[in-house]
């Protein structure tokens, strides 16, 4: 939910930008806006990823085919268009390691899944990892949230602490899905979302 409301909220700016934002807001909005084009070519094939999504574990779509085969192409410009918006990221290269970090594990698990497309098990593994990465996102919306209510304390500006927010967003995620995969529990119900047939 989280994913969804960013990414409409961001097209929303980008379209009509907000004329009584807070200084810091109107900022990061006058950032993005000047690469709006990439900006859109980024969020709304990750808004139509986290939106297709569910169809990978929902029970009546187990086995079927399509939402796999949508999902790689558009993972892939996600991924690419990711690096590109790096290029403009506004914490810095604290932020930019982040993002080529945590992006190339991202398509590295989109091939993975690809490449072990015939195997139900691993292939699911691999895309929750996935998933997970992308969903990273919407983890640093709450970080930063923090840090903007925090900001006339600790006085760091979005520069200072949006790198630190997407390690922080894309650590938690990548930490807490891998140690549930690892998990008895996790292995246990990878291979009965995985094996089940379909109703």
């Amino acid at each position: 939910m989280i994913a969804v409301a960013v990414v409409i909220r961001r097209a929303i700016a980008l379209a009509h930008p907000p004329q009584s934002a807070p200084p810091q807001l109107a900022q990061l909005d006058a950032a993005f806006a000047s690469h709006a084009a990439l900006t859109l070519a980024h969020i709304l094939p990750a808004l139509a990823f986290v939106l297709l999504t569910p169809f990978v574990y929902i029970r009546r779509f187990a086995g079927a085919a399509w939402p796999k085969l949508l999902l790689f192409p558009l993972g892939l410009v996600v991924g690419l268009t990711a690096y590109a918006m790096s290029k403009y990221s506004v914490g810095g290269w604290v932020e930019r390691s982040a993002v080529l970090l945590f992006n190339s594990f991202f398509l590295f698990s989109l091939f993975r899944v690809w490449q072990l497309r015939r195997e139900p098990v691993p292939t699911l593994r691999w895309m929750t990892r996935a998933v997970a990465v992308l969903l990273g996102i919407a983890t640093t919306r709450p970080v930063m949230g923090i840090f903007f209510a925090t900001s006339r304390v600790t006085h760091l500006s979005p520069e200072q602490f949006f790198g630190i927010a997407f390690w922080i967003g894309f650590s938690i995620n990548t930490l807490i899905v891998e140690l549930w995969l690892r998990s008895q529990e996790g292995e246990s119900q990878i291979e009965k979302m995985a094996m089940r047939p379909l109703s």
